[in-house]
């Protein structure tokens, strides 16, 4: 992976998009600037409790399904990839299971697609709440559920302070080659309500792009991320019917300045088709899903 060519497969436009199978006209958080121009309100973490306050813009968008079509898109090309891969956990509801077995599993798998030389799993997070969990207040993250604002999960800066935080004695030398940073996305049970959107990283300029803390109160540390302004540009895909044999990888930063896809916005959303339909039962359950974030080193 390190010395593969970017892939310039042209962009789908609107004309192009034929609204088969399951494409989706729906809605999707974006960052709205404050008229001051001053910097997002930093999301706070807290033991038990995440707050999450930064003001949004809801953005009508198409989102396009992949199925049928899934080996078109890559890490490489477009930022992101659906990965077959079957796992061993299955229920993920035990967190020594999931630390062990799980990181194990998630980190030889990211080596055998990228052919990088070290994986290092630094974070995760499972999801089996309801989308409004941010305003539940203390213990909300008991809750915590699908995150329906388009961001992405480390700025530039960002995944240089990730990069030091868990490697310091060896950072500097690891950023003199390519390195990354991509998240394992997987669905723990069929997914239909609240899916998973990812967007062609080349449709994302850096100027949509805005540098937000996070502030970990128990640690002290800070994180930054990208909020993102909406853009007509945008080229939006998910998977319908997400499987969890099915896992979505997001490349969140790549040090390779010269790979167009070098940050993967993404997000969850609202299919109207899983609103409040009394149809079906057996889609009425919440979405149920685990992500793990990895340092990808080569």
């Amino acid at each position: 992976m390190p010395d593969s060519p970017v892939i310039n497969a042209p962009l789908q436009s609107a004309e192009e998009n034929s609204l088969d199978g399951h494409d989706v006209a729906t809605i999707l958080n974006y960052y709205r600037e404050p008229d001051d121009g001053s910097a997002p309100t930093p999301v706070v973490v807290s033991p038990g409790k995440v707050t999450n306050v930064r003001p949004a813009v809801e953005v009508p968008v198409m989102i396009q399904d992949i199925s049928g079509r899934e080996s078109s898109y890559t890490l490489e090309s477009h930022g992101f990839q659906l990965y077959r891969h079957e796992s061993s956990e299955k229920h993920f509801l035990n967190e020594d299971t999931i630390r062990t077995g799980y990181f194990a599993e998630t980190e030889q798998m990211l080596k055998d697609l990228t052919g990088a030389s070290l994986v290092r799993i630094f974070d995760h997070k499972v999801r089996r709440g309801p989308s409004h969990w941010h305003q539940l207040g203390e213990n909300n993250t008991l809750s915590r559920g699908p995150l329906h604002r388009v961001h992405v999960d480390q700025s530039y800066h960002g995944a240089e302070l990730v990069l030091q935080r868990h490697f310091p004695d060896e950072a500097d030398g690891l950023k003199a080659k390519r390195w990354q940073i991509v998240n394992v996305w997987r669905p723990i049970k069929t997914v239909h309500q609240n899916p998973l959107a990812v967007v062609d990283a080349r449709s994302v300029s850096d100027n949509d792009l805005v540098a937000a803390d996070v502030h970990y109160v128990s640690s002290g540390h800070r994180a930054e991320t990208w909020a993102v302004k909406p853009s007509s540009s945008h080229r939006w895909y998910y998977k319908y019917a997400q499987r969890p044999d099915e896992v979505t990888l997001i490349k969140c930063f790549d040090s390779d300045s010269a790979n167009e896809a070098r940050r993967t916005p993404h997000s969850a959303f609202e299919d109207p088709a899983f609103v409040d339909d009394d149809t079906d039962d057996a889609n009425k359950s919440g979405r149920e899903s685990i992500e793990v974030r990895a340092l990808v080193l080569y």
